[in-house]
């Protein structure tokens, strides 16, 4: 069989095959997570992101151009680390580091959105992410204590993000609401332990599972309407 053809084949899989290691993962961890099962939730969490990874790579061609497919792999990585910031980094203090490594993340995820993704003009309905990062701070700012700028400044991308994926597709808008709904539930789990019951330790990753997915799934959806200027090689 030649060359081209073996190419050929590869290319007409199936999109969702890329996806099947990831659902896997994710459904254990999330699983164990809402089960309390530390000992399976903690290493399982460090799979997640590798295996979206695969999902992106295995979508590779649709992707359009390498510009966009490294910085995809630079937010999945960049929330790698975030995910594994405490065993990654033993040595220093967990939230900040890992406030630090998701911002980055957004940032590319915002830079994707902005300049690659984008489909339509900002619509006018966005404005309730601004809303909602105010409505936070305020609750979280007296409880957040030396990290309040931190989290004011992290809250700031996280919202940037969902507002930006409005202007793409509506896969990429549903997994940057995601995102948020996961960022949120953490962050009350973090500062307002007392209000929130045991369960949404499941719903953090549930959310943030579904979010980062569906942001990469719609980036394959999208890619292909993607700017051309950097051709991947044959």
């Amino acid at each position: 069989m030649s060359p081209e053809l073996n190419l050929s084949e590869r290319q007409a899989r199936p999109l969702w095959w890329g996806f099947v290691p990831y659902v896997i993962v994710s459904l254990v961890h999330v699983a164990a997570r809402f089960a309390n099962n530390g000992a399976l939730a903690d290493p399982t969490k460090l799979l997640l992101m590798p295996a979206l990874i695969l999902a992106a790579v295995w979508g590779l061609r649709r992707l359009g151009s390498r510009s966009l497919l490294w910085l995809l792999l630079a937010a999945l990585f960049f929330s790698w680390l975030g995910d594994g910031a405490g065993t990654f980094f033993p040595f220093a203090p967990t939230l900040p580091l890992m406030l630090l490594c998701f911002g980055i993340a957004h940032l590319c995820y915002m830079r994707l959105f902005w300049r690659h993704l984008a489909r339509r003009p900002l619509p006018w309905w966005a404005l309730i992410f601004a809303v909602w990062w105010v409505v936070l701070l305020a609750f979280m700012w007296p409880r957040a204590g030396g990290l309040a700028p931190a989290v004011a400044v992290y809250g700031l991308v996280l919202g940037g993000t969902a507002a930006l994926s409005a202007r793409c597709h509506p896969v990429i808008l549903w997994g940057g609401v995601f995102f948020l709904a996961s960022d949120t539930i953490l962050a009350f789990r973090i500062f307002a332990l007392e209000l929130m019951p045991g369960w949404t330790s499941g719903m953090v990753m549930l959310t943030y599972t579904v979010g980062q997915g569906l942001i990469v799934a719609g980036a394959h959806r999208s890619g292909k309407r993607a700017m051309h200027e950097e051709k991947l090689p044959s």
